[in-house]
């Protein structure tokens, strides 16, 4: 588990000591060890619910609103380089 836990930090680009991947490898350990037992609950005769709880759609109008100048959009940040954000470099 340990090998996966190392492989989906690397996707993520997280870097995690040795004691971050055991404590998480025992985490997956244990949610797999739920679903297993969720497995074994007999749900022959159940509807499937999607929404446990009603949910009412929350969408609003868009309302026009005025753009940031160029400058207030990159006042907070030091990642900007020839009018642009600068993202990491792969």
């Amino acid at each position: 588990m340990e090998d996966e836990v190392k492989d989906v930090a690397e996707n993520a680009r997280i870097n995690l000591e040795q004691e971050e991947v055991k404590g998480l490898a025992e985490d997956f350990n244990e949610i797999l060890h739920m679903f297993e037992t969720l497995d074994e609950i007999d749900t022959e005769d159940v509807d499937p619910s999607f929404h446990p709880v009603n949910v009412e759609d929350q969408s609003r109008l868009d309302e026009k609103e005025e753009t940031l100048e160029r400058e207030e959009a990159f006042q907070n940040t030091r990642n900007e380089e020839d009018g642009f954000f600068k993202g990491p470099s792969a």
